[in-house]
């Protein structure tokens, strides 16, 4: 049998110790009939537990459809399309013991990208409804088991584990980096969806996900920090390109304000999957919604790019987010970042703004309120309060980071506000007057700030803006007032000014 190249069909496997399989002889195109008994190596398929339900538009009842390991006849069933590329969607730990909705979410969403592809989805609940404990241990015997299915689909069908892509949620994607690991040869791609991490963080790449386990590894974090002591997501990058939505903890919709009355109610798991599914359906949006397509930039944390010094698109340093990702590897992992919205389409628009701050002394409010309104070609965005990530500083250039849930095309103007005092801020000043005098006696620049251009950068289109103050005499501002600036020093006259001065 040393001739042969190995497509094994198995015709049978018979409760009576002993199966007939057909290899076939490519070069004469004969088939060779041989058995096996109990000791032999394909005996395997009859200890597998885990079941493989294939979904996909071949199936014409619109079912799902179990495929088992070893049994040539449950291909033939179930119409495996053998050109065709195949998923394999892999679930995590439960509390119910039920198959969680994302899942149906997920197939619908490949079938309607991917018509012919054949989607499976890994059954493990027996396993995985156990402490968890139980079920991290249970997760690598699961892993070998789907590697089991993956090599027999590759001896029986001949099709290339290249095409093969493994979609694991939670401890799911650590089920699927077991099976890259277990696997004769090496599969195409696996996506990691908020992998866990309790009994993870910082283990051996042999003991979880690593980037070993597939030619391309991408891992969305969207959970990944402590709550109540535990980790809910992997935390470390354990792929070729990780990506940190909103920094990998809190979610837009998912507010932290929710976690004490999710406590109170007794509904703190509800909290807890609103983060750590956003991950599932991030990438549902990047299938469906793939004219809305997310970007995500290299970042070295969190803390820097919400600085919005991390926007740019050369020598790789952005990408897409989710399906669509472009597959760059490299022996280090890079850490990827993006802001979105609450709900789907999760996309939107960031900008970085850099401003040099001028004042004749340190400003005495270190933290003031200021918002901007961006003018485009195609609409005006809202008033947006530009973040702090830290205390601002006189006399320096500061970075900020902003992004639009709506795309206002080119940018033609900005309008920079600086909130009214609070009441706080007015009790000091009372106070003051009290020692020094009315507040005409104080020095005026004390929280007064010349701010003389803006720059902007569009992390979506990469255009950059210079904007400088409609009124060159006036770009000074402080607290109650406002400042409006237009694009200068690019030679593209704004044609209608009166609307940047309402």
């Amino acid at each position: 049998m040393n001739s042969f190249t190995l497509c094994v069909s198995l015709l049978s496997v018979l409760s009576t110790g002993f199966a007939q399989i057909t290899y076939k002889d490519t070069l004469t195109g004969k088939a060779v009939q041989d058995v096996l008994h109990d000791n032999h190596p394909h005996r395997r398929y009859r200890t597998i537990q885990t079941r493989f339900n294939l979904h996909g538009s071949t199936n014409t009842d619109g079912k799902h459809c179990a495929i088992i390991a070893g049994v040539r006849e449950s291909l033939e069933k179930c119409n495996f399309n053998v050109t065709s590329r195949t998923f394999i969607i892999i679930h995590g730990w439960t509390t119910t013991g039920l198959m969680e909705s994302w899942i149906s979410g997920m197939v619908k969403a490949l079938e309607k990208q991917e018509a012919h592809a054949n989607i499976i989805v890994v059954n493990w609940l027996e396993r995985a409804h156990q402490l968890y404990t139980v079920a991290v241990n249970n997760s690598e015997v699961v892993g070998k088991e789907v590697a089991v299915l993956i090599d027999w689909l590759e001896q029986e069908t001949c099709f290339s584990p290249q095409k093969l892509h493994l979609i694991g949620y939670s401890l799911g994607a650590h089920v699927a980096g077991f099976a890259g690991k277990a696997t004769r040869n090496r599969i195409g791609r696996i996506t990691g969806l908020d992998p866990a991490g309790p009994m993870f963080e910082g283990e051996d790449p042999d003991r979880r996900l690593s980037p070993d386990d597939a030619d391309f590894v991408d891992v969305l974090h969207t959970f990944a920090y402590n709550t109540l002591g535990v980790s809910i997501g992997i935390e470390r990058p354990i792929g070729h390109i990780d990506v940190y939505p909103n920094g990998g903890s809190f979610q837009p919709g998912c507010g932290f304000h929710n976690v004490l009355n999710a406590i109170a109610s007794g509904n703190l798991g509800e909290v807890v999957y609103c983060d750590h599914e956003r991950s599932v359906h991030l990438f549902v949006d990047s299938i469906l919604n793939q004219d809305k397509q997310s970007w995500v930039y290299r970042c070295p944390d969190t803390k820097t790019f919400e600085k919005g010094m991390c926007l740019s698109c050369r020598k790789n340093r952005c990408n897409k987010l989710g399906y669509n990702v472009n597959k760059i590897r490299s022996k280090r992992s890079k850490r990827m970042y993006l802001k979105t919205r609450a709900d789907m389409p999760f996309k939107v628009f960031h900008y970085q703004l850099k401003m040099h701050l001028f004042s004749a002394m340190a400003i005495e409010d270190s933290n003031p309120k200021l918002n901007v309104n961006l003018y485009g070609t195609a609409l005006d965005s809202r008033k947006i309060r530009i973040e702090m990530p830290e205390q601002i500083s006189a006399n320096r250039t500061h970075s900020f980071l902003l992004y639009l849930e709506e795309e206002i095309g080119d940018l033609l103007g900005i309008k920079l506000s600086w909130e009214k005092p609070t009441s706080s801020w007015s009790f000091w000043t009372n106070l003051k007057s009290l020692w020094y005098g009315s507040p005409s006696d104080w020095d005026t620049d004390l929280n007064e700030l010349e701010i003389r251009k803006i720059r902007v950068k569009s992390g979506e289109t990469q255009k950059k803006y210079t904007f400088c103050a409609i009124n060159p005499s006036a770009t000074k501002i402080s607290p109650g007032n406002e400042l409006t600036y237009i694009k200068c020093l690019d030679h593209w006259p704004v044609k209608n000014k009166t609307r940047l001065l309402q």
